[in-house]
């Protein structure tokens, strides 16, 4: 044999021993395999039996409690039928309970009927009065009765609130005006300029009297130069042509020339400057209350104000203190501060523009004031303070209050003597004129009026009905600065005489 096919069957031989070696392998391993499948199987065996009885004790346990079930149905059966019953039985008793109770009550109430009945014809045989005229006779005493009580209700309420009332609102416009340190405003038809020297007395008379006459013929004003030694004093009832008087103869006194000549010239400037004048005095005044952007038209009216007065009172300076006012009372109560002021500062802006616009100075200020820019509740504070519109806002009320306690200061403003003499008898003539009034005697300058009423026509529970329809009567007829109290008495006086 060749060498080839030696190595050929030594190949082949190889091949077959490993062959063999790879089957012993497998065999081994199939061995090993089939082991663990044998475990395998007899653990899921023992898994599977144990399953079983799991499975076996469940349908048992399942079957107790379903023959358990049963028997509790049968019982429960048993309970719905007997409770089914009873409930007809319990029906069938109530039924017959309330037949029976209907039959009692309908014999109560007949016999109760007529024992009524009889009760109440033998009541009306001992009074002698219907069943109709006695509950007419109760109603009408138990309307007295409830209006008594609601009477003596309503005065126990109202001196309740009186006292707390009058304590804090006391408190608050005291602490409002001593906050306050203004001068009286009381203003007269006379000015006073002093004099820088004794010589300019003489100047201002002139030759033979020439300067003083040429003065007071053009300016409308009279000059008095006799009645103080060291000052001049210019007197006229019109305001406008004395300020023009002051500006013109201060303008004269600084220069120090005064002739016919400069005199028409100062007058002539103290003219042209008015309207300058008008709009420094708005906004100083406005400086003074506090009260900024304001339309110009609005500072030219207020400015105006310089020269008017009410009762004597200048009423651009009632406005810095009522504004001053109204923002201190604003703070105290704590209402909005800023509208007051505002408010307050412009109530009387119409009067500036009465004798032009027709109409209230309240209503013509309300108007030029919405139609220059302010808000409604300014508005409304400035048509109101005069009660001729309702105050829509506590602002107004304020506005109001410190209008009454501006002029009300005493030697704010003054009045002359007929004119005091006339509104005092008017104020006892209108309270006079209600029914049980005896008489009416006015006090403290008309601040106050005492009324005596007839006992026999006036009783102690009408006194305050009375005194609130004089307030409001005194209110709608008459004009007045600052408030008036009404106080009503009653009483009954017996004598004797002895002897």
């Amino acid at each position: 044999m060749d060498a080839g096919a030696i190595a050929t069957i030594v190949g082949l031989l190889g091949a077959c021993l490993v062959a063999l070696v790879l089957v012993l392998v497998a065999r081994r391993e199939a061995g090993v395999q089939r082991a663990r499948a044998a475990e395998d199987v007899a653990s899921i065996k023992d898994d599977a039996r144990a399953m079983l009885a799991d499975v076996e004790r469940r349908e048992r346990r399942l079957t107790e409690r379903e023959h358990s079930l049963a028997a509790d149905r049968t019982e429960v059966d048993e309970l719905e039928r007997r409770a089914r019953a009873d409930a007809e039985n319990a029906a069938e008793a109530k039924r017959t309970g309330a037949r029976t109770l209907e039959d009692a009550e309908r014999a109560a109430a007949q016999r109760a009927t007529d024992a009524e009945r009889a009760a109440l014809a033998e009541l009306e045989a001992v009074t002698g009065l219907t069943a109709e005229d006695a509950r007419a006779e109760l109603t009408r005493r138990l309307v007295d009765q409830a209006q008594n009580d609601a009477a003596a209700q309503v005065r126990r309420a109202e001196a309740q609130a009186r006292r707390t009332a009058e304590a804090r609102a006391r408190r608050i416009v005291t602490t409002a005006v001593q906050r306050l340190a203004v001068p009286t405003s009381t203003q007269s038809p006379l000015t006073v300029l002093p004099l820088p020297s004794d010589e300019m007395k003489g100047r201002i008379i002139g030759k033979e009297g020439r300067n003083i006459r040429s003065f007071e013929a053009l300016t409308g004003v009279n000059v008095l130069v006799d009645d103080q030694p060291d000052a001049v004093v210019l007197s006229c009832f019109d305001t406008e042509r004395r300020e023009v008087a002051q500006v013109a103869l201060e303008a004269l006194m600084a220069d120090g020339r005064i002739h016919p000549q400069r005199i028409e010239q100062a007058y002539a400037e103290a003219l042209a400057g008015a309207d300058e004048r008008t709009d420094a005095a708005g906004h100083d005044a406005a400086e003074r209350a506090g009260v900024g952007a304001l339309h110009p038209t609005l500072v030219r009216t207020l400015g105006r104000l310089r020269l008017r007065t009410s009762y004597g009172q200048n009423v651009l300076e009632h406005l810095v203190e009522t504004a001053q006012l109204a923002a201190a009372l604003a703070a105290e109560i704590g209402a909005d501060v800023e509208v007051s002021r505002r408010g307050a500062f412009l109530h009387d802006l119409g009067k500036a523009l009465t004798a032009e616009v027709p109409g209230t100075h309240a209503a013509v200020g309300a108007d030029l004031a919405r139609r220059h820019g302010e808000s409604a509740t300014v508005v409304n504070a400035i048509a109101a303070h005069h009660d001729e519109v309702p105050a829509e806002t506590v602002e107004a009320v304020l506005v109001q209050v410190a209008d009454a306690i501006s002029a009300a200061r005493p030697g704010a403003r003054r009045e002359e003597l007929d004119q005091y003499v006339e509104r005092i008898d008017k104020l006892e003539q209108l309270v006079a004129a209600h029914a049980g009034v005896r008489r009416a005697l006015a006090m403290s300058a008309g601040r106050e009026v005492r009324v005596v009423v007839e006992p026999s026509e006036v009783d102690d529970y009408a006194l305050p009905q009375l005194a609130v329809a004089i307030a409001r009567h005194i209110e709608a007829d008459l004009a007045y600065p600052g408030e008036i109290t009404v106080t009503v008495v009653r009483e009954i006086r017996a004598s004797a005489t002895a002897g």
